[in-house]
């Protein structure tokens, strides 16, 4: 498992505040796996299991919570009164009415609570209105160069070691498949899972075919200066007619993770 140190580091910086600590990022970047070595830091630092509740809320154990009032019902039936308890909400956003389970644990003063959601879920506009004020967000990126390198022996080759990081996605697991096609179809799916379905279905795009090609124009042109009028042109000309406004529209959809932060 790679040492997500500096992420890890915020955490232990913020546990026990009187804050909520949200942990937001792309899919798959590693917000789990961050919560796994938080745990393991807070064992190594004498707190017993007893006082540690992990639900990862897509886990199929847990199907039957589908409301912020059973979720917090499940929850204070399992607190210790007597001791700190620390709770890890991973996936929260799949709760409805998550945040009054979490604001009604937050007041308790015996509870450190940490959530995860996908950006696809948790804006930064969202949390300030759902938490009001109350939480702390921990944005996680994938693997920076320095984490993937720590991944491999010392004596590794640093280029040869940069070039696969270009290549083959800083992504966490992608380390775990050495099939250039297995990498290829697992990139896919997490492209597919958020463009697909947490930009198309939160925004009810009709035309996802047009979405695609300004996301493949953007791909083509990184490290390029692009403007919604150049995008438009070019879609366009080779024959799919898009206006401005629709391009200013799957751009901000796009980009909505970066807009804002108190995102």
């Amino acid at each position: 498992m790679i040492q997500r140190q500096e992420y890890l580091n915020t955490l232990i910086r913020f546990r026990d505040k009187r804050l909520i600590k949200v942990l937001t990022g792309i899919r798959r970047c590693g917000k789990s796996t961050l919560f796994e070595l938080f745990i393991d830091y807070l064992k190594s630092a004498g707190i017993s299991d007893s006082q540690i509740l992990n639900l990862n809320l897509e886990d199929g154990d847990y199907l039957d919570i589908e409301t912020g009032k059973q979720l917090y019902n499940y929850v204070k039936t399992r607190l210790l009164p007597e001791n700190k308890m620390y709770i890890f909400l991973d996936e929260v956003q799949r709760i409805d009415g998550f945040e009054k389970a979490v604001d009604s644990l937050y007041v308790n003063k015996n509870c450190d609570v940490y959530i995860t959601g996908s950006n696809a879920f948790l804006l930064s506009g969202e949390l300030a209105t759902l938490l009001s004020g109350r939480y702390v967000e921990i944005k996680m990126l994938p693997l920076s160069f320095k984490e993937y390198v720590s991944a491999f022996p010392k004596d590794a080759n640093i280029e040869r070691l940069y070039t696969n990081y270009i290549q083959n996605s800083s992504f966490p697991y992608a380390l775990e498949l050495s099939s250039p096609g297995d990498r290829k179809h697992y990139l896919q799916s997490i492209f597919d899972t958020i463009v697909l379905k947490d930009i198309v279905s939160r925004k009810r795009f009709p035309d996802i075919a047009m979405l695609l090609s300004v996301v493949r124009f953007l791909f083509d042109n990184i490290g390029n200066t692009c403007s919604t009028k150049r995008i438009a042109d070019t879609m366009t000309s080779m024959g799919r007619k898009i206006s401005v406004h629709t391009v200013e529209n799957y751009l901000s959809a796009l980009t909505d993770r970066r807009k804002s932060l108190s995102t």
